[in-house]
């Protein structure tokens, strides 16, 4: 009669359990950095319009802020009419003969004669040209006149006749941020001299109209006692706060 056998040792150990996959884990892990990340784009997006448009605001209050006001459009418009510099004469003393750069036939030579500050006297087709006394008073009283002694002994001035100074700033306007409008009047300050180089005095009508123009054109005359000048011109705002003429 067969017997029932026992079960070997070896055959009642456990058989090893086959591990469970880890994939729910990785899965989930994947899905995390997607909220992560699904939360900080849109975060990062809101912080760069926060910067664009809060660096909007800053310019535009910056800008307002920023304005030209008329004190200082007073200093900086007296500083650009000085820097012009004066309507000057150019002539010289001594045996003056003519050449590209000196002409003694114009009619310069006649004004400063008819005005007392020269005497002259025909030279071939020069002048000899002596400062009178009442000529020296005259320009010793003016500043800025410029004096150079040539090696053949003739003597070159430049003399001043007229400033430029400011009457009044009439208008100030913003045309943008940094950049502003500046309507002003202006009107010439002649010294001694150049009162008798008016182009309205009598001493230039005395002239031919042909001669007035040359005086006009090439020796300073102007007319000093003209009325104000009223004119504009647009400044702008510099990285150190001082305005200076706008150019494109």
């Amino acid at each position: 009669m067969p017997t029932v056998t026992e079960p070997t040792i070896q055959a009642t150990k456990l058989q090893p359990e086959t591990p469970s996959p880890a994939e729910p884990e990785l899965f989930a892990a994947e899905i995390e950095m997607e909220k992560k990340s699904s939360n900080f784009f849109p975060l990062l997006l809101i912080a760069g319009l926060v910067i664009v448009v809060g660096g909007t605001i800053y310019y535009f209050v910056k800008g307002a802020k920023d304005v030209l006001s008329t004190p200082v459009a007073t200093v900086t418009i007296t500083q650009i009419l000085n820097a012009q510099g004066p309507a000057t004469v150019r002539f010289s003393s001594g045996n003056v003969v003519a050449s590209v750069s000196e002409k003694p036939n114009d009619p310069q030579y006649k004004l400063l004669s008819k005005a007392g500050i020269i005497v002259t006297q025909p030279k071939g087709n020069g002048l000899i040209v002596n400062i009178t006394p009442a000529g020296e008073t005259v320009l010793g009283n003016i500043n800025g006149v410029a004096k150079t002694k040539n090696a053949d002994g003739v003597t070159a001035y430049v003399v001043p006749l007229a400033e430029r100074k400011l009457v009044s700033v009439d208008k100030v306007a913003m045309l943008k941020p940094h950049l502003a409008k500046v309507d002003y009047t202006w009107q010439w300050k002649p010294n001694r001299l150049g009162q008798e180089f008016d182009a309205s005095g009598s001493l230039v009508k005395s002239f031919s109209t042909w001669d007035r123009s040359t005086l006009i054109k090439s020796y300073g005359v102007d007319f000093y006692s003209g009325a104000p000048t009223k004119t504009s011109i647009v400044l702008m705002e510099s990285d150190n706060g001082t305005w200076k003429p706008y150019t494109e």
